[in-house]
């Protein structure tokens, strides 16, 4: 059982096991609430007698029956705490280590599974069904099987007493769940289309949040709220659908419990008068048909979140059932030069974007990476640092194949600065520090001088401690470049890749961070890709990649003077590349 509800529920073994508890508890529960009335019929069959014999043996002292008062109230407070601590804390726990779990999954898959997936869904998955869950199961699951164990507990009692009056109050409950199972499928199928309508929401959102200066400078403020508009009222609409829907289900459901005790007043009464049940026994009945219901009226009330469990925990379990990036995570290596051995790769099946890549990349020398915009360059270097796998023929760290070395293994031997920098809503110090974290402060300012971000980290209100917004938009581009070069310096990792690292900059800027640059490289094995040929001067090999091919390769010197695809490059940006490797101006 504990297995099959691990499964079925997507949890941890010990959330399985709480879940079971806290369905006991709950059971115990239901039953507990119901013992202030079996107190009762006790008290009343002894000192207000309906019949000559007492049903329920020698009469009790009214001090044992003030001691049974107290102790039936303990009883109850101590359950309901039980089932307190087992249904609610243990759920909200359960749903912390769902989080987490999910967080270390997104955390491990390659980032293949994110260009497939935008961050309006994956923040749903983690924050709107991870709260729905912690609600299901602390407010429904618990409730609805507990609810089930306690009428065929109550039910077997009372058919004890008398099947007649058993059948009179509990006809009612088969037909009631059949008429909702049969509604079940209908309104899954309207859930799934109002669980879309809703993501389609939250994506519209995102995109104004995320687009909003375009937005704004293209005028398209009206256009964005209607379409917006329109996606709502579909949301709405299809939302009314099922909440009406719904609705109709379980109020007819409620209606057809309800009935169960207008059947036991009718049976009851017409058995009385025939003198086939006592009116002692009819009076039990009448009382525990006001409340046996309760539980399955609180199943009701939450039979839509019910409804949603199904979808929600389905894509819980489709980003966990993915395949992660896996490899050792002990590895030695004799050197880091990075080797391509005719790789393939496409991220769409009829599109390659690399095809039968070849070449290496020596440690302690620079390769640069060039060609035309769609070429592959940025994808190779992605390939490199295992951001994906390749589809055909091999990357190799040190000879070994860098798909049997464990992705946080691999990236420890990384530093990787794109031309979208990537800054986080903390202070400039942690900014710098999460190149390595541990670092001294000395480190950081270190790191921070040699990238040539100390003096105007310096004269902003806090220097170190002054707090970015997030993604650094409270600093310029070249200053948020040069704080991502800095965390590479601090890194002092063997590799270094560069992704268009001066693509977006000015002149004075551009300088300063190929001042930076030129700390960060010695020694290393280094990658970088440029569309500025300045950017590439004293590289010791260029590799010119066009349409997924290498179609040059070698020396700068050696490439510009076979008047190839690097030749008319260097032409178009008025460089001529003299016999020491240096880029001068053209009077072309």
């Amino acid at each position: 059982m504990k297995k099959y509800i691990q499964k079925r529920f997507a949890m941890s073994a010990k959330g399985a096991s709480d879940l079971i508890i806290g369905i006991g508890y709950t059971t115990l529960q239901n039953i507990a609430i119901m013992l202030p009335m079996i107190f009762l019929f006790i008290f009343m069959d002894q000192y207000f007698p309906l019949e000559h014999q007492s049903n329920f043996g020698s009469p009790w002292s009214l001090g044992t029956f003030i001691l049974v008062a107290f102790g039936m109230m303990g009883v109850i407070y101590g359950v309901s705490l039980l089932q307190y601590d087992s249904v609610y804390t243990k759920v909200y726990n359960e749903s912390s280590q769902r989080r987490i779990s999910l967080a270390e999954k997104l955390r491990k898959l390659p980032l293949s599974f994110f260009g497939k997936r935008d961050l309006s869904d994956l923040s749903t998955t983690l924050m709107n069904d991870a709260t729905d869950l912690e609600h299901i199961f602390s407010h429904a699951v618990p409730q609805l099987i507990a609810s089930l164990v306690t009428i065929l507990i109550a039910s077997i009692g009372l058919f004890s007493l008398n099947w007649q009056l058993s059948l009179a109050l509990l006809w009612v409950v088969p037909i009631s769940f059949f008429f909702i199972a049969m509604s079940k499928k209908k309104i899954d199928k309207i859930n799934i289309s109002l669980y879309g309508k809703k993501q389609d929401v939250a994506e519209k959102i995102f995109e104004g949040v995320d687009l909003v200066q375009e937005i704004k400078a293209y005028n398209q403020e009206g256009d964005f709220d209607r379409e917006l508009e329109e996606v709502v009222d579909r949301y709405e609409a299809s939302l009314l659908k099922e909440e009406l829907l719904t609705g109709a289900f379980v109020n007819a459901s409620q209606m057809l419990i309800k009935l169960g005790l207008p059947s036991v007043i009718l049976v009851g009464g017409w058995m009385v008068m025939q003198h086939q049940v006592s009116i002692f026994v009819y009076l039990i009945f009448l009382t525990l048909g006001t409340q046996i219901f309760n539980p399955i009226h609180e199943v009701f009330n939450n039979f839509a979140a019910l409804l949603f469990i199904n979808l929600r925990i389905k894509r819980f379990q489709e980003i966990h059932d993915i395949e992660e990036q896996k490899g050792d995570d002990d590895v030695a290596l004799e050197n880091f030069n990075i080797e391509f051995d005719q790789v393939s790769f496409s991220y769409e099946k009829e599109s390659p974007v690399l095809s039968n890549v070849s070449f290496t990349a020596k440690q302690g020398e620079i390769t640069a990476l060039i060609g035309p915009s769609g070429g592959g360059k940025s994808t190779a270097t992605k390939l490199a640092a295992r951001f994906w796998d390749v589809k055909s023929g091999a990357i190799k760290l040190g000879d070994i194949p860098i798909n049997t070395i464990a992705p946080e293994t691999l990236l420890k031997y990384y530093s990787i600065v794109f031309q979208d920098v990537v800054l986080f809503n903390s202070t400039i110090r942690e900014n710098i520090r999460l190149g390595r974290k541990g670092a001294s402060d000395e480190e950081v300012v270190n790191a921070a001088k040699f990238a040539q971000c100390h003096d105007f980290i310096e004269a902003m209100p806090n220097g170190y401690d002054t707090v970015l917004s997030e993604n650094g938009s409270t600093i310029s581009g070249g200053e948020r470049q040069r704080v991502s070069i800095a965390r590479a310096l601090l890194k002092d990792a063997p590799i270094i890749l560069l992704d268009e690292a001066t693509a977006a900059l000015d002149v004075e800027n551009e300088s300063k961070i190929q001042l930076a640059l030129n700390h960060l490289v010695k020694n290393k094995t280094v990658i970088i890709i440029a569309h500025k040929m300045r950017t590439i001067a004293g590289a010791d090999k260029v590799v010119v990649l066009d349409k997924g091919k290498v179609v040059e390769m070698g020396k700068p010197l050696t490439l510009y003077k076979d008047r190839g695809v690097f030749y008319h490059m260097a032409q178009k940006q008025e460089l001529i590349l003299d016999e020491t490797n240096h880029y001068s101006d053209s009077l072309l």
